[in-house]
């Protein structure tokens, strides 16, 4: 057995399959993939890692595994599952996934390969353990997979608690354990018992307040997607012998490195070092954005800023337009028991339709470009998207006619 010291949970004790997986390179490389990427820009103490999460989400599934009577092998391939959920994970974790996705039609939990063809297949082989049913319990398949990758599972509660704790905002304090105390299976579903509709409201809440505070700060969201180009252009150049498999496989360091290294990243890799960052030209509000601008497609939302560049005479690569999918909200489709029937909370907790609410209001599409374009840019992007923002004048555009939510914090 192996104990750990960590700065959510205190002592984690790690036995069985787990210890023996804990020093496998793919475990290890987490200790240099941060857990929420470039928010350190904005939050300096945000360096936390997938490593220290995964050890959090190992020791919530031992709560909850204790509290489920859960015990044996199928007990040893979750807590396995757990500590293993992020080994997908690519440089600055959920930063380059889109990237990563557009050229290897994987996502971070499409692990199976990883699980099989590695020390960590080896590991769990040798202990009698299939690494094929782990890859598929991280995918969160079958009933016990929703503890793993579910409205309800142990990675959603340790990493509010961790990234709260790391920004030092008050807004992801959820009381994780009276959440796995209220933890039960109706029908082969993950539901919490009754009398939990507060409980799984406070999960809800805690999303809501964490997701434009930290995960979609402004600052957080133009430096991902400059981090974003630098890593397209990084596996597109001719000059570089980078795959998207080979730069998923990375660390932060490694990409870093490489960024700094290649020609055609070395500016946007300078930008980040310095949080020399560009600036928005245009921040939108949800009802002033066309349907089709929301649904575009990744070469339209690039022909649309190869348009704006050409009008502003910038390069086609220092106009970034950010468009966020609708606002969604998967944790009001979890179900609570209430007068013995299993309903949806959405259908039962009427703060679900007030954060709905919230969320359309703080949607944003951004435009960002070098802080000397700002203006120019705004005025042509505006034109070329068709956005419905009228009346305003030319130095107003990134400003006063769609104000940024949390403007109290550094731009």
């Amino acid at each position: 057995m192996t104990t750990i010291k960590d700065s959510v949970h205190d002592h984690i004790e790690i036995q069985g399959v787990a210890a023996a997986l804990l020093d496998t390179p793919p475990i290890q490389r987490l200790r240099r993939v941060t857990q929420l990427g470039t928010v350190h820009l904005v939050y300096p103490a945000a360096n936390h890692t997938r490593f220290e999460h995964s050890l959090g989400v190992y020791h919530l599934m031992n709560r909850a595994l204790s509290h489920l009577d859960l015990d044996g092998p199928r007990a040893e391939r979750l807590r396995a599952a757990a500590l293993l959920h992020d080994v997908g994970h690519s440089p600055y974790s959920h930063n380059l996934e889109p990237v990563i996705h557009r050229y290897t039609g994987k996502y971070h939990d499409d692990v199976t390969n990883l699980l099989v063809d590695s020390a960590v297949g080896d590991t769990l082989s040798d202990r009698g353990y299939d690494p094929e049913r782990i890859a598929a319990l991280i995918r969160g398949d079958g009933k016990y997979g929703q503890l793993i990758s579910g409205e309800l599972d142990v990675d959603r509660m340790d990493y509010l608690v961790r990234d709260a704790h790391h920004t030092g905002v008050p807004y992801g304090t959820i009381d994780h354990e009276r959440l796995i105390r209220a933890l039960t299976f109706v029908d082969g579903e993950l539901v919490l018992a009754a009398g939990n509709v507060q409980t799984a409201e406070s999960l809800l809440l805690a999303r809501a307040l964490m997701n434009p505070t930290v995960y979609r700060h402004h600052v957080a969201r133009i430096s991902k997607t400059m981090l974003r180009r630098a890593a397209e252009q990084l596996i597109t150049t001719d000059t570089t012998a980078i795959t998207a498999s080979q730069l998923r496989r990375m660390d932060d360091h490694d990409l870093h490195v490489a960024l700094r290294s290649t020609k055609a990243t070395t500016h946007i890799a300078s930008r980040l070092d310095t949080r020399d960052l560009y600036k928005r030209a245009v921040w939108a509000e949800l009802d002033t954005v066309p349907e089709s601008v929301i649904n575009a497609d990744h070469d339209t939302i690039r022909s649309f800023e190869r348009t704006v560049a050409d009008r502003v005479g910038l390069d086609s690569e220092e106009v970034i337009i950010d468009i966020p999918g609708h606002p969604s909200m998967t944790e009001s489709s979890s179900r609570v028991v209430v007068s013995g029937e299993v309903r949806r909370l959405a259908d039962q907790s009427p703060l679900v339709s007030a954060l709905r609410t919230a969320q359309k209001q703080q949607w944003r599409l951004g435009v960002y470009v070098p802080a000397t374009a700002t203006d120019r840019a705004g005025i042509d992007a505006v034109e070329t998207m068709g956005l419905d923002i009228s009346g305003a004048p030319v130095s107003d555009i990134q400003h006063k006619t769609v104000t940024a939510t949390l403007d109290e914090f550094s731009d």
